[in-house]
């Protein structure tokens, strides 16, 4: 009856019986637990803290419709855009301020020189001045509709070609083919590279600071006029032909020029055609400036008064103004020492975008010069000169030519050579190519010999 009660859980407990009455073989096995079923279960156990616990985050996520961004999200949600989008705003700002204010410096530059480029060339800008439609003529007469606008010449004449450069295109004058001027102005666009180019012309002097400028270059025409004028129909040869038969616009070639001495240095490792000349101080220029020529008389030729006082009142803003029949860079092969007559004119623009009244006078002695060069013709003794100096560049150049044209000829012949001796070895057996390189191996050291016993 005890044994059922115990069985049922009925029955009092009772203690447990000690260590000691077990048996000794059991010893080992007293303190070992209860083993316990492993779980068969596939999902792990959730406790009471977890099940409490989903109600609340399920509680959270808030449901709305699309549109209502404010409700699902707080302004924590966007620092990271906060920080960046003012930056972007700051840099696209600053591009954009940059580059108006690069056009407003370049249409400043045309309308104070519009008027000069306008008086001096037939066609001033790539589009040409726009011919009026007949309601204008009907409206306002065909004078005034013929008229030609300043302020819309000014606008028209410049050309920008990228963010800090822009050009424009003159041509339609005497002893000028065509005119081509530049603005480089700063990157006020991009404010890092600026900085950069500022930074490195400190310490590298192949690096010039970066600095806004104008640089202008007339080609002239040196006598070529029937080469270089289209022509049409053969009443236009007939009227060219009346029209260049007392113009004489060739003149003898030189290198010619009066740079600031600030820019001297770069422009003589820079441009091959001013190393050509001598450099020499002149008693009426500034200090500041010098003369480099290939002849005294070519200076006291173009070196003018009114050249002399466009110079002083430019000032600092000078840069050079150059006269050349030479390439810039210096020529390999016989065919790039060609002469190409040309002027060339580089002026610092000042800081103020619409007072030129300092470099005014200088770009219109600028314009009018060709018309002085016109029909030069130098002593015989100083032609003789400047043609012994061309004629020792040229022999330099066909020596240099003709020791590559050796060099390649060298090496075809040992070409061949070699496809003869390859060919004979082919033909050969074994024992006769034995002998036959024995033999050009004996030559071999035979030359080598010679060769020792002349250097002793």
């Amino acid at each position: 009856m005890a044994d059922f009660l115990k069985y049922l859980g009925i029955s009092k407990s009772t203690p447990s019986p000690s260590p000691a009455s077990e048996e000794a073989d059991f010893a080992d096995f007293a303190a070992a637990p209860d083993p316990s079923p492993a779980s068969l279960s596939p999902a792990p156990a959730v406790t009471g803290t977890a099940q409490a616990a989903l109600p609340t985050s399920a509680s959270e996520v808030t449901f709305t419709k699309w549109y209502r961004v404010w409700e699902r999200t707080s302004p924590s949600d966007f620092y990271q855009e906060a920080i960046v989008f003012p930056f972007i705003l700051f840099v696209v700002g600053l591009h954009v301020w940059g580059r108006r204010k690069n056009r407003r410096i370049a249409k400043g530059w045309s309308q104070a020189h519009a008027p000069a480029l306008e008086q001096e060339y037939a066609l001033v800008g790539f589009e040409g001045p726009k011919p009026p439609t007949i309601e204008e003529v009907q409206s306002s007469g065909l004078a005034k509709a013929t008229s030609v606008d300043e302020e819309g010449v000014a606008d028209n004449i410049l050309k920008e070609k990228t963010a800090q450069e822009f050009i424009t295109y003159a041509t339609g004058r005497q002893n000028v083919a065509f005119l081509d001027i530049k603005l480089s102005l700063f990157k006020r666009y991009n404010p890092l590279t600026f900085i950069l180019e500022l930074v490195l012309s400190f310490f590298l002097e192949s690096v010039r600071a970066p600095s806004e400028r104008m640089e202008a270059t007339a080609y002239t025409f040196d006598g070529r006029e029937k080469e270089l004028v289209p022509l049409r129909s053969k009443q236009d040869q007939d009227a060219q032909d009346s029209r260049f038969k007392g113009l004489q616009s060739a003149y003898d070639g030189f290198v010619w020029a009066v740079v600031h001495k600030e820019c001297m240095r770069h422009l003589r490792d820079d441009r091959y055609d001013l190393s050509l000349t001598s450099t020499k101080d002149h008693a009426k220029l500034p200090i500041w400036a010098t003369v480099m020529s290939e002849s005294a008389e070519i200076t006291d030729l173009l070196l003018t008064s009114d050249l002399i006082k466009a110079v002083e009142s430019a000032g600092d803003d000078f840069e050079y103004l150059i006269i050349t029949d030479q390439p810039l860079d210096k020529p390999i092969k016989i065919n790039e020492a060609t002469p190409r007559k040309r002027l060339s004119l580089s002026i610092r623009l000042p800081s103020s975008e619409s007072d030129y009244s300092t470099t005014h006078a200088l770009f219109a002695q600028f314009l009018r010069l060709p018309d002085t060069l016109a029909h030069t013709h130098f002593r015989p003794e100083v032609q003789r000169k400047l043609r012994g100096t061309r004629e020792d560049e040229l022999r330099k150049l066909r020596k240099a030519d003709e020791g590559e044209k050796a060099e390649e000829r060298k090496l075809d012949s040992d070409r061949r050579k070699k496809e003869q001796r390859d060919s004979r070895l082919k033909g050969m057996s074994a024992e006769e190519q034995r002998k036959f390189l024995e033999r050009e191996r004996e030559k071999g050291n035979k030359k080598q010999e010679k060769k020792m016993s002349r250097k002793a």
